[in-house]
């Protein structure tokens, strides 16, 4: 049995694409039964329309709270264990607590305050291929580029001293992964927080112009300590943990495609259209968080009580025939309009603009750089056993 069949039906993979029985589930199923990483059972839902109807009512279907912090096979947590880990994590409230939340965090997340980044990716993006070019083909693209750019992004966004990345970046790739043990898993989790809340301790003493500085500035009456904590490392794992996958993977599907890389040298204005393509087709959410059915309801006609859990399969919605044709073909003329990659409502991802401009920024840097950018015969790496999708290597030549 392979090790993508033992994983949960939601995020089971085949490369770029999701597994012939995820698609089957979309086409003929439309909403599936299904048992969830937990164990529990769930409604699967997969067509486009059906993911947006529930992820843009947050009254019917609200976080399930049980899932919230809880990892796959770890012991459970005692109940003061969890108002810690689920304090200031946007992912798990509901208005009007996320509304509260998500208030102070918007101004900083401005396409306007994204602007003021840009000149700063771009110096950190050609810093890493310079690095790339003065150490010579091949190269391994994830360690090299696809995850130290967007980990600096954040950690300077942030506060965080970028050479505590290798900690970070090593307990969230773990906590992650599916095949390790829970007990593992719970212990990273927490590892994690006790650095994070070291972090808010000192910039608590001395706020600067941090992300977590303006909140304790503007925001310090308003947000616990715990809060503090959970709203960091939910940034910090997002905008690192999303953006690397994205650029690896999206880098290998430019690749595997000649001719739409080909369009995209030739004609560089395409590059926002392209990258919302890629978010849509390689879809690296497999699918937000668990919701639970507040009344008894019906999605894609299937009834559902209330006290259900649904899921929702992001890429298979974002690979709907009803969405736009081939939509199982990568085509960057299109722009990919309506994607559901970022999520949709009230929990649509914060961060959206900052991937979007590091994306848009680093992977025309990265073909200007080098022209005969190509695949060695050494085989890309996919983490198909992780809750975020991506490759744990890729290996290039020019």
């Amino acid at each position: 049995m392979s090790e993508t069949s033992t994983m949960p039906l939601h995020m089971r993979r085949v490369e770029f694409d999701p597994a012939p029985e995820l698609a089957s589930a979309r086409d003929d199923e439309r909403v599936k039964r299904v048992a969830t990483a937990f164990g529990d059972d769930a409604w699967l839902v997969t067509r486009y329309a059906d993911v947006r109807e529930v992820l843009g009512d947050a009254e019917r279907f609200k976080v399930a709270p049980q899932t919230i912090a809880r990892l796959p096979g770890a012991p459970p947590m005692t109940e003061e264990q969890l108002a810690k880990v689920r304090a200031g994590n946007l992912l798990g409230v509901d208005p009007p607590e996320h509304t509260r939340l998500r208030r102070m965090l918007t101004p900083e997340f401005t396409i306007r305050r994204m602007r003021r980044l840009e000149p700063r990716i771009e110096r950190i993006v050609a810093d890493h291929l310079d690095a790339m070019e003065a150490a010579g083909a091949p190269a391994d693209l994830v360690p090299s580029f696809a995850l130290p750019i967007p980990s600096l992004v954040i950690c300077e966004l942030l506060g965080v001293p970028y050479e505590d990345r290798e900690g970070f970046q090593r307990r969230t790739n773990r906590m992650l992964d599916m095949t390790v043990p829970g007990e593992e898993r719970m212990r990273l989790q927490f590892e994690q927080r006790a650095y994070m809340e070291g972090l808010v301790a000192r910039i608590q003493a001395n706020p600067g112009e941090e992300l977590l500085g303006m909140l304790v500035r503007e925001h310090g009456d308003d947000l616990s300590t715990d809060e503090l904590v959970g709203i960091g490392g939910l940034l910090l794992f997002a905008g690192h943990e999303t953006t690397s996958n994205m650029l690896a993977l999206g880098t290998l599907a430019l690749l595997r495609n000649p001719e739409q890389l080909d369009l995209l040298r030739r004609e560089p204005e395409r590059i926002e259209a392209a990258v919302e393509e890629l978010l849509r087709f390689l879809s690296i959410v497999n699918s937000g968080t668990t919701k639970v059915a507040t009344v008894d309801t019906e999605v894609g006609g299937q009834q559902i009580k209330a006290g259900e859990l649904v899921l929702c399969a992001l890429p298979a919605a974002n690979r709907d025939p009803s969405l736009m044709p081939d939509a199982d073909t990568f085509d960057l003329t299109r722009g990919a309009p309506g994607h559901l990659a970022f999520g949709h409502g009230v929990h649509h991802c914060l961060g959206a603009p900052l991937a979007r401009m590091e994306l848009r920024i680093a992977f025309p840097a990265l073909l200007a750089r080098f022209p005969g950018l190509r695949l060695t015969d050494t085989a890309a790496r996919f983490r198909t056993s992780s809750i975020v999708y991506g490759l744990s290597s890729l290996e290039v030549a020019w």
